[in-house]
């Protein structure tokens, strides 16, 4: 990184132009009038006359040096020395055909989903985070990983299963089984599945109340959350007519969700609006918090001789074109 270590010297630039002014004013040549210049108009012009703007353009640039060496340049290397561990994270997202609804407006579910999480990632600094998704089946997205920006991409990559040609139904205990799995291996103290659904399971060969054993058995803690409005929802449907909204009803199976979260010590939570998601999710960062302590270590390193050699160099050269060719008679 490069810096300066007094930039508000900087501003002192600010007049420099003035200064030019002023300079070229005073270093105007002595003139004489004549009443007749057109005997010596086309005559050649000297190198004294040539180079006449030269000492000023380098009393100029020599101040604009000094200028930036009062400054103090600066270059710095900036180490971070993380001690304690942060949490591994698996985030188990439902794309059945039912994440369509339009009860989170202005977006469907899935994608109000998907913004609340990418937000939950950015919130999360020294984490492994990784991704599963599940509808009849489950399918694990992304392994968890610290490269948030690959995972995000990932993230947004997703769609409901119909339109990525996916068998639909919602395999709750599956995503979970999924998420458990993708955790089994870690060494991390603390360890988190992150479950969000918008309805009952109802496909997979694993329950999910024995998937929640299988976390248990694991030491991973499982945080439900029901998304949906209560009671009947829009949901755009494909008909003979073209893509028609059609009201349905919202069906999750909070009993279940709730049993998971009790059975592994965390937490099940409704959301019924974006907002309200969002909130959830928050809340879940809040209580996951990272054992982890940052120092921060900043060398710095001196650049002001990098601008005072050739401020040097210049002031030789302007005095030695002073006493030459620039030279100015009384």
């Amino acid at each position: 990184m490069f810096d300066f270590a007094h930039p508000w010297v900087l501003l002192i630039l600010v007049i420099v132009p003035a200064i030019a002014v002023w300079l070229w004013k005073r270093d105007r040549p002595s003139t004489l009038q004549y009443s007749d210049l057109r005997l010596v108009h086309d005559l050649p012009k000297s190198l004294k006359i040539r180079l006449r703007w030269l000492p000023v353009a380098l009393q100029l640039l020599i101040l604009i040096l000094l200028i930036l060496a009062i400054a103090r340049p600066q270059s710095s290397h900036q180490k971070e020395i993380i001690h304690g561990e942060g949490v591994d994270i698996v985030l188990a997202l439902d794309i059945s055909g039912s994440m369509a609804a339009l009860d989170f407006e202005p977006e469907n579910r899935l994608e109000a989903a998907k913004q609340v999480i990418d937000s939950f990632v950015d919130e999360r600094s020294y984490d492994r985070i990784g991704l599963v998704v599940f509808a009849r089946e489950a399918f694990s997205q992304c392994p968890p990983t610290f490269d948030y920006a690959v995972l995000e991409r990932m993230l947004s990559e997703i769609a409901l299963a119909p339109d990525l040609g996916l068998n639909d139904g919602t395999a709750i205990g599956m995503g979970l089984a999924q998420g458990a799995a993708m955790l089994a291996k870690s060494e991390a103290k603390s360890r988190v599945v992150i479950l969000l659904t918008d309805g009952v399971n109802n496909a997979g060969q694993i329950d999910p109340l024995t998937a929640a054993q299988t976390a248990v058995a694991l030491d991973i803690k499982v945080y439900t959350v029901g998304m949906g409005k209560p009671g009947q929802v829009p949901i755009p449907v494909d008909t003979f007519f073209g893509k028609q909204t059609m009201m349905i009803d919202s069906e999750i199976d909070e009993e279940s969700l709730q049993k998971i979260a009790d059975e592994t010590g965390a937490m099940y939570f409704r959301a019924t609006d974006a907002e309200g998601l969002r909130h959830i999710y928050d809340q879940i960062n809040q209580m996951e918090k990272s054992d982890v302590e940052v120092q921060i270590f900043v060398r710095y390193k001196e650049l002001v001789g990098w601008v005072l050699l050739p401020a040097l160099a210049l002031l030789c050269l302007s005095l030695i074109l002073r006493h030459t060719i620039s030279r100015v008679l009384p």
